[in-house]
């Protein structure tokens, strides 16, 4: 008798972890219209020759996020950090996709109570 396959959030074919990389692009695609600015930065950073900037780069942003609490460097840092990394870690697109999702669906509640 075989146990069943355990639960995951990570994709477990190439189909899924496809559709996570759509996703994730899709993700990068809105923030480049919030912030029309940093457009072209942010298409650099996710070609493929930026690679080698992108993860010390995530790394750094991670790290700084921790110690928020300080001057200039903010909690802000992390999910950006998390959403770098998460291009050339795969099993992290699919939460870091969902995460930014439901942060702007979070946010989109918060600015309509905010209305009122």
């Amino acid at each position: 008798m075989s146990l069943p396959a355990p639960l995951s959030p990570l994709p477990r074919s190439a189909g899924t972890v496809e559709k996570a990389r759509r996703r994730l692009d899709r993700q990068f695609q809105l923030f480049a219209r919030w912030v029309p600015q940093l457009a072209g930065l942010l298409q650099f950073l996710q070609s493929k020759r930026a690679r080698l900037i992108r993860i010390p780069l995530a790394l750094l942003f991670i790290l700084f996020g921790f110690v928020g609490f300080l001057p200039i460097v903010g909690f802000w840092m992390l999910p950006l950090g998390l959403f770098l990394l998460a291009l050339d870690v795969p099993a992290l697109q699919p939460l870091v996709a969902a995460g930014f999702i439901r942060g702007r669906r979070w946010w989109s509640l918060q600015r309509r109570k905010w209305r009122r």
